[in-house]
């Protein structure tokens, strides 16, 4: 059996946008899960609903920041502070501490990995922050990498349609090849890695 994640950035939406709920309603359709990296200050009372759908359909959420800077260029202090806050949010709806951590831009330095003690996740970027990026480029991006334990990095942020798009046509055909889908938590699981900061930033695991 091959195994891959969907891992999607920057949820959950604002300003009544549904692009993290269209998302779901993709991986409801294939009956899959995936992993959604949320940026903590976007979570209001407006958007739990999306998160706890989420979660009661077997997806996980993890930790994107607080307020999605470039932290390599933060105090101690302040990334403990961009870390923690977005943790508690999460833990505030979902009960349950976040396992992985996706760095914003994937910038990463000494200083993040010393003071954040869980896996640093960057997976296989398919360009879908671009919005010139049709759904049919961001589909061929990620049938590029199709190798067992791929994480794919993915975004619903708002309006991106066309991601979701790309999604919906990826999931059969991976399907097809023999991959099964799971949350990337479960991956590392599977593949018996150890839940802690080891100065990584895995794209496959």
């Amino acid at each position: 059996m091959k195994y891959c994640s969907l891992t999607f950035d920057d949820g959950p939406n604002l300003h009544g946008d549904d692009t993290m709920d269209k998302m779901l309603d993709v991986i409801e359709k294939h009956d899959v899960v995936a992993s959604f990296f949320l940026i903590g200050e976007k979570i209001t009372k407006e958007n739990t609903a999306v998160i706890e759908r989420a979660i009661k359909l077997g997806c996980d959420i993890e930790n994107h920041s607080w307020t999605h800077p470039d932290m390599t260029k933060l105090s101690r202090e302040q990334i403990i502070e961009e870390y923690q806050k977005c943790d508690q949010a999460i833990m505030n709806i979902t009960g349950k501490k976040p396992e992985l951590f996706r760095p914003p831009y994937i910038y990463v330095n000494d200083l993040m990995h010393e003071v954040i003690k869980t896996p640093f996740i960057c997976g296989h970027g398919c360009e879908d922050w671009i919005p010139e990026r049709t759904a049919e480029e961001r589909l061929n991006k990620m049938l590029e990498n199709t190798q067992d334990g791929v994480m794919y990095l993915l975004h619903v942020n708002e309006g991106n349609d066309a991601t979701r798009e790309a999604v919906d046509k990826a999931i059969p055909i991976l399907k097809e090849m023999g991959f099964e889908f799971v949350t990337a938590p479960k991956l590392f699981e599977i593949k018996g890695i150890p839940m802690n900061d080891n100065g990584k930033l895995w794209t496959v695991v």
